[in-house]
């Protein structure tokens, strides 16, 4: 079962509570205050973990409640801090507070985590609170309340190139050929009701292929659970876009194309603006080049073909998608660079680049009043 929207009630536990005691011993009338500090009550983590693919794991249980921490002892023992709940998600999981609404984190990279609910501090024991003027305190912390709060957990696919297009496109099947992933395909429409993901190598190169549900008409309106498909295509760095030449219900395949088009940019975040590869599904098919030229003429650019039935078109459609990929990783990486302040130091001077100035130390000669004693 693929889920990739859950709520939890979240809890920290609370502070232990702090003693008030006093030394008691033989030859020691007056030993004083002993009472030890209470432990720390436990936190819930939520943890990026790149072996989790999806939210089902937190579906059974709603509720998560940290330990509360151990009450101090005498002797000025500390009482035992509680263990954290760490919960497990996939890369990709955005956590929001449910009544507030705003986005608590985005845990895009494996090992980001966010401490939704906090553990309280443990209580201070008496012996705190002694003093010059107070000798005998009998005062003592009861330990502070763990944080709780309702999230909600909404997962979107962290993926190189995502597969969109008509259902029945050949999506599914195509990524089976291209990695190892073992997505359901059947001969009937929406057969894919959750994204799948696979490994695709590519000479050198590797990168990860989402399989994304089939979109309809008012997608982009949330009909046929488009707002949940769509929502997945919104990490995804480049689109390959499949047409069937020739679909089963006997509609214009370039029509097909400008509607998915127009529910990608009709999404509340625009995704038209995407890099993208246009490619013909199902090229064993008679007239598939027909098809493929009329859509090439239409658009203006290259249009590719591939049968996942052949193997033909294959390697050429991973290759592109590599050399893409390469191109948008080198340009982010140099917009990245180009942005990051460079600071350098020489031994006689202080040079700034950027929007400083530079400004030679050994150049600049003192003024008469700098001079004079």
């Amino acid at each position: 079962m693929f889920v990739d929207r859950v709520e939890l009630f979240v809890k920290g536990g609370d502070g232990g509570r702090g003693l008030a005691t006093f030394r008691r011993e033989k030859f020691v009338p007056k030993g004083g205050p002993d009472g030890g500090d209470g432990g720390n009550g436990g936190s819930v983590i939520i943890r990026a973990d790149p072996n989790a693919d999806n939210l089902a794991g937190l579906t059974m249980k709603k509720h998560w409640r940290a330990r509360n921490g151990d009450s101090g002892g005498g002797a000025r023992k500390t009482g035992a801090n509680a263990e954290d709940i760490v919960l497990l998600v996939p890369p990709g999981t955005i956590i929001r507070d449910r009544e507030r609404g705003n986005v608590l984190k985005d845990l895009v990279t494996p090992g980001d985590e966010l401490i939704a609910a906090k553990g309280g501090r443990g209580g201070h024991g008496n012996v705190r609170f002694k003093s010059s003027t107070n000798r005998t305190p009998r005062q003592f912390g009861p330990g502070e309340e763990g944080e709780e709060r309702w999230i909600s957990l909404e997962l979107k696919v962290i993926a190189d190139a995502g597969l969109v297009g008509f259902p029945n496109a050949g999506k599914s099947t195509l990524l089976s050929r291209l990695s190892r992933a073992t997505p359901e395909i059947a001969s009937y429409p929406f057969t894919t009701k959750h994204p799948n993901l696979g490994i695709v190598t590519a000479g050198d190169a590797g990168f990860v292929l989402a399989d994304l549900p089939g979109l309809i008409e008012g997608a982009a309106q949330g009909v046929g659970l488009g707002h949940e498909f769509l929502r997945h295509v919104e990490r995804t760095r480049i689109l390959v876009h499949l047409v069937e030449p020739f679909p089963t219900d006997g509609a214009d395949p370039v029509r097909n194309y400008h509607l998915i088009r127009k529910e990608l940019h009709d999404y509340t975040i625009p995704l038209d603006g995407k890099p993208e590869i246009v490619c013909i599904s199902k090229a064993e098919l008679t007239g598939a080049e027909e098809v493929r030229d009329r859509l090439a003429a239409e658009l203006g650019c290259e249009v590719l073909m591939f049968s996942a039935v052949t193997g033909q078109g294959l390697s050429v459609l991973a290759g592109r998608m590599a050399h893409m990929l390469a191109d948008i990783k080198r340009a982010e990486a140099e917009e990245a660079a180009r942005r990051k302040p460079v600071i350098e130091f020489a031994t006689e001077a202080v040079v700034r680049t950027g929007d400083f100035q530079t400004a030679d130390v050994a150049s600049i000669t003192p003024t008469a009043d700098e001079t004079a004693p």
